[in-house]
């Protein structure tokens, strides 16, 4: 069921309760008041008959069919009197119609009872005279009561029908005005395809609930359109990364296939393949790492990590792949507790981006250093990597985080683009901040800062 039809029924629904509570509470009220409003007259016809008939010796019957003939009349109306010895003395109708003495008796003990007789509605009341206590009973057909109440309730009844047909034509319209800026939401998301990713959705006004609707749908389509163009621009640049080498294999192998040759020269053959395979596996590699820098931080193994242990042996790998690399390593502010040098992370993770940055550091300086300065203050962690090297353009700054972007100084130097994209990644999985400066041909300085492990 579409949102319309069911606005427009709960809407009908609703209107039509209340309606119907309202009818029948009027019909209930209206009924109430004339059966009360008949009982009273009914009582006043008994007080009046009773006074004349028993406190007035002289009136005969006789007299009384005149007196009520005289005096507004009810239909079916009947007039009974009973003396204290249970002794019908006056009856409006002259015939042999008698009561029940132990109805005359409850009568006279609950002083007063109301009751039907058919279509007539009766009372039997008890008056107390000198001579005696006496029963009065009187009923009569509340014709003209009945039928306005009956005039009242067909009034009713096609009222409610009315209005629940003008009810459910209004809701309808209603919610399709209410609804009309979905539907051109809906219209405009219909026609957003992979190829139309740039397109947005009209926000209207921007304030209320469909045009922040459509706010929330703009800035998703913003982050699906970032994440396919940086899929497509990963997807495209991974390919060229991993053809280069796979490609120079390729023609390196079939050039040493083309003739036979002397051992040295497959052995210079297969050095040069070995260097290749080194740099498809750094690649695929990084690669891997980059996209479990990706992932979720909840679904890695995460643990307690001595952040300046990691840090040195970190290092000591890296001058074991690298022996001509100087790495210079000085503690400004280390702290008496050792729990406040842990870091809640993954190790695995958190030495790639360290081990990222001490390689660039060292590959792009001529001499092949960098110095790092190690600080533990209060609940952070602050660690700077500065070198002497070719240093990124001012330009290259914006985009050095992108994955296999390269400045354009670094075009010489091997590398796939990949350590600092990753590193930023790795550093703000773990609500870390990494922050870049750099003058060209002068230095390259990086900063990261992590926060402390909270037992808290």
């Amino acid at each position: 069921m579409k949102i319309r039809t069911r606005l427009a029924i709960q809407f009908t629904f609703i209107v039509a309760s209340l309606l119907i509570i309202f009818a029948l509470a009027i019909y209930y009220f209206s009924s109430s008041y004339r059966q009360k409003e008949f009982y009273e007259r009914l009582d006043e016809k008994a007080k009046n008959y009773a006074k004349l008939i028993i406190e007035v010796d002289e009136v005969s019957p006789g007299l009384m069919k005149i007196f009520d003939r005289n005096t507004a009349y009810l239909p079916n109306e009947r007039i009974l009197v009973y003396n204290s010895k249970n002794e019908q003395i006056f009856n409006t109708n002259d015939d042999s119609a008698t009561v029940a003495k132990s109805f005359l008796n409850k009568v006279r003990t609950e002083k007063e009872i109301k009751y039907t007789e058919g279509k007539n509605e009766a009372l039997a009341v008890l008056y107390p005279f000198k001579s005696g206590l006496f029963v009065v009973l009187v009923s009569a057909h509340d014709k003209d009561g009945l039928n306005k109440l009956n005039n009242l309730r067909i009034i009713l009844m096609l009222g409610l029908f009315v209005c629940v047909i003008v009810t459910m034509l209004a809701g309808w319209i209603y919610s399709g005005q209410a609804l009309s800026p979905i539907s051109g939401v809906v219209e405009q998301v219909e026609k957003t395809t992979a190829s139309n990713l740039t397109e947005r959705v009209n926000e209207g006004n921007g304030k209320d609930e469909i045009g922040q609707l459509a706010i929330t749908f703009n800035r998703m389509l913003e982050r699906i359109q970032k994440s396919f163009e940086l899929q497509k621009s990963f997807v495209s640049n991974s390919s060229h990364e991993l053809r280069t080498p796979l490609t120079a294999i390729t023609g390196q192998l079939e050039v040493a296939l083309m003739s036979k040759r002397e051992p040295d020269e497959y052995r210079a053959v297969l050095h040069s393949i070995l260097e290749d395979i080194k740099s498809v596996n750094r690649l695929t590699n990084g690669l891997l790492e980059l996209a479990q820098a990706d992932m979720d931080l909840s679904r890695l193994k995460m643990k307690k990590v001595r952040i300046d242990e990691l840090l040195w042996l970190t290092r000591n790998d890296l001058l074991k792949r690298n022996p001509d690399y100087k790495i210079n390593i000085e503690i400004v502010e280390f702290p008496d507790d050792e729990g406040k040098l842990l870091v809640m992370g993954s190790e695995h993770l958190l030495r790639s981006a360290l081990t990222n940055i001490m390689d660039n550091a060292c590959k792009f300086s001529p001499d092949k250093q960098v110095n790092v300065i190690f600080k533990s203050q209060n609940e952070i962690v602050n660690i700077t990597f500065k070198d002497n090297g070719i240093g990124i353009p001012e330009e290259d700054l914006k985009k050095i985080n992108q994955p296999f972007y390269r400045a354009t100084n670094a075009k010489a130097f091997p590398g796939h683009g990949l350590g600092l994209s990753l590193t930023s990644k790795i550093i703000a999985l773990h609500n870390g901040k990494m922050t870049i400066n750099s003058k060209v041909n002068q230095y390259t300085e990086v900063n990261l800062k992590l926060r402390l492990f909270d037992p808290d």
